[in-house]
């Protein structure tokens, strides 16, 4: 059940002084569009999407590590407003139901997901569209943003990072072992996986994303937030234990014009948590 109570323990920085005071409103608007499933190529893989509302606004929805749309994003296609937005949750490649290939990590597989991601809302024939981007997704979609500017309208990421510490690789290590996950969350990765290829894929992410703090800065890609030009919202959860807070306020800092909204009792998964108020957020800021 949400806690409409969620709401008024937002706290939002840095937005304009005339910006009113959080309200309550009733749930976010569903008009009953089904969600249908497909996958199409892309790039010599056949991803898998689910698509749903009749707006005229288009958004691709981003997952996380060894995320879906099934798995990451129930309450955003369930009740986004399907009247104003026309919702795209994508599964990157190796991951749900982008299967084959199996997911692996080079050096650039953020880019690739990045471009993996534009163009299926190319194949789509979305021609202009915006971003929402959770975790290793809004890694993806920072990328996505600065180097197809001419294709995304809005930007909204949370639970992001745009470099790794060594106290974050500290922070992967302590998941590697997926047993060791709360049953709550590794159950529907366990049944969509299969528990060898969810066990081996995350210790494979681990490496994977842990190599970028051999770069100067532990970077990943630091350099692109000057050019991303589109109005972009960051929202980060001030109880994430995956994602510290200096994270959200780097890329907030060095994306100009961008907005920060810190949810006090948010964690890693508040779009999930709060689904009622991160949806009303982000369809005020989208508007």
């Amino acid at each position: 059940m949400i806690r409409r109570s969620a709401g008024r323990a937002l706290r939002v920085l840095l937005l304009p002084a005339r910006a009113a005071p959080l309200m309550p409103r009733g749930p976010a608007a569903c008009y009953g569009t089904s969600i249908t499933s497909a996958k199409v190529q892309v790039n010599g893989v056949n991803l898998h999407y689910q698509q749903t509302g009749e707006g005229s606004h288009a958004v691709l929805l981003l997952p996380g590590m060894l995320g879906s749309g099934q798995t990451d994003f129930g309450p955003q296609l369930k009740y986004m407003n399907k009247q104003h937005f026309t919702i795209v949750a994508w599964d990157p490649r190796g991951y749900g139901k982008s299967i084959p290939p199996s997911r692996d990590f080079p050096p650039d597989f953020f880019e690739r997901d990045a471009k993996d991601a534009v163009d299926l809302m190319q194949a789509l024939k979305f021609k202009k569209f915006s971003l929402l981007g959770w975790s290793d997704g809004g890694i993806t979609a920072l990328i996505a943003a600065a180097k197809y500017p001419t294709l995304i309208h809005k930007l909204v990421v949370w639970g992001a990072n745009v470099s790794v510490t060594q106290e974050d690789v500290r922070i992967y290590n302590g998941i590697r072992d997926v047993s060791k996950w709360s049953e709550k969350v590794r159950k529907p990765l366990e049944e969509m996986y299969g528990h060898k290829y969810f066990a081996k894929t995350c210790e494979a992410w681990v490496d994977g994303i842990s190599h970028f703090a051999e770069n100067s800065d532990g970077n990943i890609c630091q350099e692109l937030l000057p050019d991303i030009k589109c109005p972009t919202f960051i929202i980060h959860g001030e109880k994430d234990c995956l994602v510290p807070q200096a994270h959200a306020e780097y890329i907030h800092k060095h994306v100009k014009g961008s907005r920060l909204l810190l949810m006090p009792e948010g964690k890693h998964n508040l779009h999930l948590r709060f689904a009622e108020d991160f949806n009303r957020q982000v369809e005020d800021f989208l508007r």
